[in-house]
C-alpha cells in the first residue's frame, strides 16, 4: 500500500473492504496481498470462507461489489464491458449489477440543490416533487416545474458522495499496486493504468455539466433526424452537481403491450432505433452507451425520446476505419487478415500466438459462414468473441467493448419490438457508404498531404544531418569503408533512388492538389476548368501507378 499515514487514515474503510471480500470467499486474495497484518485483522477471519453460501465465484463477486457501494458498482459496470480483462462468466454476472438504492433524506437533497443554485428551491422552481422518480448510488431524479410552467426533471448528486468516491478511489489505487506487484495479473496488465482510467471516467461522470454537453452534442448531430428527440438542457439551472432537463413523456420502449394499445408501429420504431445507433457509430463516432429501455421512450409519430447522457462512447476516425476493415475481412472469412488487422490496431501484441488466434477466428467465422445476416445476432457474436479476447489478451479499446454491449442491448430491444429485426441489415448501406468515403480522393488526399508534410520535414532536415555526418567522418568518429570498384554502382543506385524520391514527392503533391481542387471547381458547374482538373488528377494518378509498377519491377529484378 502507500505510506502508512495514508493507509491508516482510511483504516476503517480498508477493514470493511477486506471483511466483505473474506465473507464472499476471496480470503485467499486478501491473504496474498498481505492485508491482514497491514490492517490489524486477525487471521481467524479467513476461516469464515468455509461458511460462505453455495454460490458461484462470479455471483459472489457481484454481491461483493454491490455491498461495497457506489465506487465499486461503477467499477463493476466498467469491467462488464472489458472481456479482455476478466473471463466471460464474470462478465455475464457483472451485467446484472443493481444500482438502485433508497433515496437520500429530503432535507440533505434540498440543501444540496439550494447550495448549488444559490437560493431557496421555492425561488427557482414553481413546484418540486419531494419523492424522486428514481434513486441510484450516485444521484437521484426529481420532477419539477419552472416558473413558466415548463415540466422538467432535476438530477441531483447524492450529498457527500464525492468524499466517499475520493476515499474509495485512493484505496483502489493501493489495491491495484498490490495486485500488480504480488499476482501474475501484473505481468499481463497494467492495473494501475486501468485504475487511473476508471478514476478519470468516474470523475467525469460526476460532472453534470459534461452530461449536459453530451445532450447538446446529440441534439446537434441529429438536428436533421425527425425520429429522435433530445430534451433541452436548462443551463441557467445546471451546475456540476445539478442537471435540469426538459421532461419528456412517452411509452417505455420495451412495453410492447402499451405500444400495441397506443397503435404504435413497432417495426418502424425498431428501424428508427437501428438507424440512429448506426449513424451514431459510423457517421458521428459518438454514441449513447447506456441504451437500456428505461432511458428511451416512444413518443407520438414513432419518435424516440432519449434520456440519461452520462455514459457515452467515442470512436475516432481511425477506430471507425479499423472497425469497418474488421467487418470487411470477417465477411471475406479471411482469418489470417483478421489477425494482421488486430496487430495493426495494437489490439494483439507482435508475440501473440498467431496460429492459435487464427484458429479461433476461423472457428468463429465458420460458425456463421453462409448464414443470412438477419439470422446473426450481435449479442451472440459478442459473447463468442469474449473468450477469444480473454484467451489471447486482446487489448481492444474500451469504447469498442462498450459499443458491443450497446449493440447487444439495442438488438434485444429491437427483437422485442420486431422479431424480424436485423441490425446488420440496417447497417449494410452505411458500411457501403463508409467504404466509399474511405476510398474517396478527399480522404486519402488528406493522408497523402500529411505524408508529403512528413517527407518535407525529412528533406528539410537532411542537409543539416548530412553535414553532421560528414563532420563525424572527417574527425574519424565514424568509419566508412567503400570498395572502389563498387563506387560507381553505388553512386548510380543512390542517384536513381534520389530521382525516384523527387518524382514521388512531386507526383504526390500534384495528386493532392488536384484532389483538393476538384470539389472547389465543381461548385461552378462541370465546365472546361472542371474537366481540365479531373484530367490532370487522372494523369497524375496514372503516372503514380506507373512509378509504383517500375519500383515493383525493380524489386523483382533485385530478388
Amino acid at each position: 500500500m502507500r505510506s502508512p499515514g495514508k493507509r491508516y487514515r482510511h483504516l476503517r474503510r480498508y477493514q470493511e473492504i477486506a471483511r466483505v471480500l473474506i465473507r464472499h470467499g476471496f480470503g485467499g486474495l486478501v491473504d496474498q496481498l498481505g492485508l491482514l497484518p497491514a490492517l490489524s485483522l486477525p487471521r481467524r477471519l479467513l476461516r469464515r470462507e468455509a461458511e460462505v453460501p453455495p454460490l458461484s465465484p462470479p455471483e459472489h463477486l457481484r454481491l461483493t461489489i454491490e455491498e461495497l457501494g457506489p465506487t465499486f458498482i461503477k467499477l463493476g459496470q466498467v469491467l462488464s464491458t472489458r472481456p479482455d480483462l476478466i473471463p466471460p462468466a464474470y462478465i455475464r454476472e457483472l451485467t446484472r449489477l443493481q444500482d438502485t438504492v433508497p433515496p437520500a433524506p429530503w432535507e440533505a437533497v434540498k440543501a444540496q440543490i439550494e447550495a448549488e443554485l444559490g437560493g431557496p428551491i421555492g425561488d427557482t422552481f414553481a413546484s418540486f416533487e419531494v419523492e424522486p422518480l428514481a434513486a441510484a448510488s450516485l444521484a437521484q431524479v426529481h420532477e419539477a416545474t419552472l416558473p413558466d410552467g415548463q415540466e422538467i426533471v432535476v438530477k441531483v448528486q447524492r450529498p457527500d458522495i464525492e468524499k466517499v468516491i475520493a476515499v474509495d478511489l485512493e484505496i483502489l489505487f493501493d489495491l491495484a499496486r498490490l495486485v500488480q506487484e504480488r499476482t501474475p495479473l501484473g505481468e499481463i496488465y497494467d492495473l494501475v493504468e486501468i485504475a487511473e482510467d476508471f478514476a478519470y471516467t468516474l470523475r467525469a461522470e460526476m460532472d453534470y455539466r459534461r452530461e449536459g454537453r453530451n445532450a447538446d452534442r446529440f441534439r446537434r448531430n441529429f438536428g436533421a433526424e425527425p425520429a429522435l428527440y433530445i430534451p433541452q438542457v436548462y443551463w441557467d439551472y445546471t451546475t456540476g452537481r445539478v442537471l435540469v432537463l426538459e421532461r419528456i413523456r412517452g411509452i417505455k420502449m420495451d412495453d410492447v403491450e402499451a405500444l400495441d394499445a397506443a397503435g404504435v408501429d413497432r417495426h418502424q420504431v425498431a428501424l428508427n432505433a437501428a438507424r440512429i445507433i448506426v449513424k451514431e457509430v459510423l457517421v458521428d463516432g459518438f454514441f449513447h452507451a447506456d441504451p437500456h429501455p428505461g432511458n428511451f421512450f416512444v413518443m407520438d409519430g414513432e419518435v424516440i425520446g432519449a434520456m440519461d447522457f452520462g455514459m457515452v462512447g467515442h470512436l475516432d476516425q481511425r477506430l471507425r476505419d479499423d472497425l469497418v476493415r474488421l467487418y470487411v475481412v470477417a465477411i471475406r472469412l479471411d482469418s489470417e487478415e483478421i489477425v494482421e488487422q488486430f496487430i495493426k490496431m495494437g489490439a494483439a501484441k507482435l508475440r501473440v500466438d498467431r496460429a492459435g488466434l487464427k484458429r479461433d477466428a476461423e472457428r468463429l467465422l465458420t460458425k456463421y459462414h453462409d448464414l443470412p445476416l438477419k439470422e446473426i445476432r450481435a449479442r451472440e457474436v459478442v459473447e463468442e468473441v469474449m473468450p477469444i479476447a480473454f484467451r489471447h489478451h486482446l487489448h481492444l479499446p474500451s469504447d469498442l467493448w462498450l459499443l458491443g454491449k450497446t449493440l447487444a442491448m439495442m438488438e434485444g430491444v429491437g427483437l422485442k419490438l420486431d422479431p424480424e429485426f436485423d441490425i446488420f441489415g440496417v447497417s449494410r448501406p452505411y458500411v457501403r457508404r463508409f467504404l466509399w468515403q474511405m476510398a474517396s480522393p478527399r480522404v486519402w488526399g488528406r493522408k497523402l498531404t500529411k505524408g508529403a508534410g512528413d517527407w518535407g520535414e525529412l528533406l528539410a532536415l537532411f542537409p543539416r544531418q548530412a553535414t553532421r555526418l560528414l563532420d563525424q567522418v572527417e574527425r574519424g568518429e565514424l568509419g566508412l569503408t567503400l570498395s572502389l570498384k563498387e563506387t560507381d554502382r553505388v553512386v548510380g543506385k543512390l542517384d536513381r533512388i534520389a530521382n525516384r524520391l523527387v518524382v514521388s514527392i512531386l507526383l504526390a503533391a500534384l495528386i493532392v492538389g488536384m484532389a483538393l481542387l476538384i470539389p472547389l471547381v465543381a461548385g461552378g458547374g462541370q465546365g472546361f476548368v472542371f474537366w481540365l482538373v479531373v484530367a490532370g488528377f487522372a494523369t497524375a494518378s496514372f503516372m503514380g501507378l506507373g512509378l509504383l509498377y517500375s519500383i515493383w519491377r525493380a524489386e523483382r529484378r533485385g530478388r
